[in-house]
């Protein structure tokens, strides 16, 4: 018996544009939960926590930009540094804005980094998503086809009885109709009938 070929399932899908799964209705509707297989569930888990942190970080990107903008323009504000209390206060603030600015840049330069990194990173979880889940459809499929064969083969079989048994039922039919005739022509209705009611009775 030839050896089936084995489907290069990284080779179809690799590098290709996929939708991203989690986010397709259709994918849920192959995978509801109660039949969703462990393996499959763990890739689910793993992309959607990306994208999470994709849209997190997204947000704290605007929220550090926003705040950015906020210190420099305090900076802009207090200026007029002199040896005065008022002038010292400002100095202190600038050089403490100052400090925080440094940070925050760092901090989205990290966060930037990050956020470039993601979408291929998302984008290798989808594609491992779309492998084992076509792994299941067609061995989902596979195992339907046999069991659509076997019942085809089944309801052939029971057709074929069926017609055997239908025209058996009528041969007897016809054969009861035969005997009950004779019978009524021999023994005449009256004495028929008695002979029926008393066959009834046992």
């Amino acid at each position: 018996m030839r050896k089936s070929k084995e489907v290069n399932y990284d080779k179809i899908f690799k590098g290709k544009k996929i939708p991203i799964l989690t986010l397709d209705e259709r994918w849920h509707e192959l995978f509801p939960d109660y039949d969703k297989p462990a393996h499959i569930k763990d890739i689910e888990t793993r992309l959607n926590d990306l994208m999470k942190q994709q849209g997190k970080l997204t947000s704290d990107m605007k929220d550090m930009k926003t705040l950015k903008s906020r210190l420099m323009q305090e900076i802009i504000t207090h200026m007029d540094v002199n040896e005065t209390e008022a002038g010292k206060l400002k100095a202190k603030k600038m050089d403490r804005n100052q400090k925080l600015i440094k940070e925050l840049s760092e901090k989205m330069n990290n966060t930037e980094d990050e956020l470039i990194q993601l979408p291929y990173r998302i984008k290798a979880v989808n594609e491992q998503l779309i492998i084992e889940s076509a792994k299941v459809c067609y061995a989902r499929l596979n195992s339907n086809n046999k069991r659509v064969a076997e019942i085809t083969q089944w309801v052939s079989k029971v057709r074929e009885e069926l017609k055997e048994k239908i025209l058996e039922k009528q041969d007897m039919e016809m054969k009861n109709t035969s005997i009950y005739a004779y019978m009524h022509d021999m023994l005449g209705a009256e004495l028929l009938q008695g002979l029926d009611e008393e066959l009834k009775n046992i």
